[in-house]
């Protein structure tokens, strides 16, 4: 690992201690095998004066929420360092005493919760402190002789504390420890099972000292550990989609809440599932005690039944909740957060994007580590009593029952079609409103970068091509995990032509489109909605089913078949608990089609203004392609989830129509 010091940009953080603290964090957080996904803290002691100018000894601290790689001045808690020491000296503190004294201590009632090691930053007499999660180093102390090799590895320039809960516990621990100690003889201190701790009143020493322990490590590791293991050719497995698909619905049912199911088909996770022990090592422990409350303590294991597989993980949570329960605690969601699927690669299930990558990233960092520790004594992690009082510390169980509310689609699956202008433009937006992943599809190519979100999957796509379709709906669940709603909107409103002079082209493509696009889109997307949640399918149709108008002939056929073949379909799925139905929209003016020139045509043909034509309906407002998008997520929704088969108008009251 090299040092990330710069000269030229660390002149720029030279104005006080903390601006100093902000540059060093940030370079330690741009090394995700230091401080993976909020794993790790630092500080820094400083003097301020306070309104009644008085000098008083601060630590600024990581807050809880912020991450180091991004960390700004307000981010650090400026807490009293003469409280913090005190604190250090009683016999006994609980979780959320700490929390309260801490926060209580702080000079800034508006900045972020301290970090839990904040007392432990006290005690140490140096004014910038560094603590990481290194990956290296707690391999090499997840291994059955981890402590001998980390004091070969290190010597006497490193005090080696086996492992004790993070928080007042620690620091009692520590402080304990180094009563009688020159602390100027020491380097850092490495923390068995859980990470490293270095220290200095130069932020760079601090820093620099921190990338040479780890550096150290790396080079061991290197020399013991051997080469990573690879994959041939020949055990790399085709994806069983429907078995992907059927894996999430049933760790969602376990949760009782909707998540995504991200697949890691990498090589190195490929190798991971592929080795001979991997439902011994993988169910042993995690790399570090802090990331039980992201990934559980183990990974599931998948077998030939994905139901089986999850209730087999949920039944061993709650006997191991059970072991190590006193009787006063609540049992988490017992539903598994990553599973080892054989052939295929490692899963991470969470309820959004970000939480799924979260535990995809953790997971690879400890499956790698893992493997490096099994080249050596082979992988122990801490026995699972430890682990399990870190999942279940006073401040998790704290948290239990006041969870915020979600969005209504917050870890389900959405597809579009015709997403790149209009209405399903709309829909996309709208769907990511509320919290779904969604594939956009489009056949203009604009759709590429349209909405520079990570939930959206944009793909350009002829929606009359079964088989790039099919592709797309494959690489939907190979990203996403399943399928649970599909607006099918995808469309074209041909020029007006009578029935007379109409050509068989216009009438055969407005089919093609119209018609058997959906059709098609219907039979393919079927198989995954069976495995969905809550599964639904609205169809956007048109006004000109129920009121078609002359020389649209084209569209109007077409649109009448695709509300009967969904009426049908309403008919064939509702056993299988797919819900499908149909919006009629009219005078959706905020679409492509409808260019300022057309619509200033369109209002004078009617001896009417823009806004008059606008709203020529009988409630006279304005209908938006926002107006039935956000219809289009209700009817999706739990709000019409007893509904099927409806066709439901959007158009402002159409005398027509009523």
């Amino acid at each position: 690992m090299k040092s990330l010091w710069d000269d030229n940009i660390a002149d720029e953080f030279t104005n006080s201690p903390l601006d100093m603290r902000v540059y060093t964090s940030r370079l330690l957080g741009r090394e995700p095998s230091l401080v993976l996904h909020g794993g790790g803290n630092t500080s820094v002691k400083a003097s301020a004066t306070n309104l009644f100018d008085e000098t008083e000894e601060l630590l600024y601290v990581k807050g809880s929420g912020w991450d180091l790689a991004t960390i700004e001045a307000e981010g650090f808690a400026p807490v009293r360092l003469d409280v913090l020491k005190k604190m250090a000296d009683l016999e006994t503190l609980s979780d959320s005493e700490m929390v309260s004294v801490q926060r209580s201590a702080m000079t800034n009632p508006a900045a972020p919760n301290p970090s839990v090691e904040a007392i432990l930053h006290a005690v140490i007499p140096f004014d910038f402190v560094d603590h990481t999660h290194a990956d290296a180093v707690v391999t090499i102390s997840n291994t059955a002789d981890g402590e001998a090799r980390i004091s070969e590895l290190y010597g006497e320039r490193v005090l080696i504390v086996p492992y004790v809960m993070p928080g007042f516990i620690l620091a009692k621990t520590i402080r304990e420890l180094t009563r009688d100690i020159n602390w100027a003889e020491l380097d850092g201190i490495i923390l068995l099972n859980h990470g490293v701790f270095t220290f200095s009143d130069s932020a760079r020493e601090s820093y620099e000292k921190m990338i040479h322990l780890v550096s150290r490590a790396e080079d061991y590791l290197e020399k013991n550990a051997g080469r990573d293991v690879t994959v041939s050719d020949n055990n790399i497995l085709e994806t069983d989609l429907l078995k992907l698909a059927a894996l999430r619905q049933a760790v969602s049912r376990a949760k009782e809440a909707p998540v995504l199911a991200m697949l890691d088909s990498s090589e190195k996770a490929r190798a991971f599932s592929n080795t001979p022990d991997v439902a011994s090592i993988s169910t042993s422990g995690p790399l570090t005690p802090d990331h039980v409350i992201r990934t559980k303590r183990t990974a599931m294991q998948v077998d030939d039944s994905p139901t089986a597989s999850v209730e087999r993980f949920v039944s061993e949570y709650h006997a191991y909740f059970e072991r190590n329960n006193d009787g006063s605690l609540t049992c988490l969601d017992p539903s598994p957060r990553w599973a080892v699927w054989p052939g295929q690669g490692t899963l991470s299930f969470g309820g959004s994007v970000k939480e799924a990558a979260i535990i995809s990233d953790i997971v690879g960092h400890t499956t790698n580590a893992i493997l490096n520790a099994e080249r050596m004594d082979g992988w122990q992690a801490l026995p699972e009593k430890d682990i399990f009082e870190l999942e279940y510390w006073e401040l998790e169980q704290a948290k239990l029952g006041k969870s915020a509310s979600l969005a209504m689609f917050v870890g389900k699956i959405a597809l579009v079609t015709g997403g790149a202008s209009g209405i399903g433009r709309a829909c996309v937006e709208a769907l990511i409103k509320h919290g779904a992943v969604v594939t956009a599809i489009d056949i203009n190519p604009s759709i590429e970068g349209m909405f520079d979100n990570p939930s959206v999957l944009e793909c350009v796509c002829d929606v009359t091509d079964q088989q790039a379709m099919g592709e797309v709906i494959a690489n939907t669940i190979r990203q996403f995990g399943g399928l649970d709603i599909v607006i099918s909107n995808a469309g074209i409103f041909p020029a007006s032509e009578s029935i007379e002079d109409m050509s068989d082209e216009t009438w055969a493509k407005s089919l093609a489109v119209n018609l058997t696009s959906h059709e098609q889109l219907f039979k393919m997307c079927i198989p995954y909605l069976k495995l969905g949640l809550e599964p639904s399918i609205v169809v956007i149709a048109s006004k000109n089913v129920p009121a078609p108008g002359p020389g649209a002939a084209a569209y109007s056929v077409a649109k009448a078949g695709l509300t009967q073949l969904a009426r049908v379909a309403a008919l064939e799925l509702a056993g299988h608990g797919i819900r499908i139905n149909l919006l009629h929209p009219n005078a959706v003016f905020d679409t492509a089609i409808w260019t300022d020139e057309v619509l200033e045509k369109r209002a004078a043909h009617y001896g009417l203004s823009v806004d008059e034509y606008k709203t020529n309906n009988l409630l006279k407002v304005e209908v938006t392609s926002h107006d039935v998008a956000e219809l289009a997520c209700q009817v999706a929704g739990p709000v019409y989830g007893r509904t099927t088969g409806a066709q439901i108008p959007i158009d402002g009251g159409n005398e027509r129509i009523i």
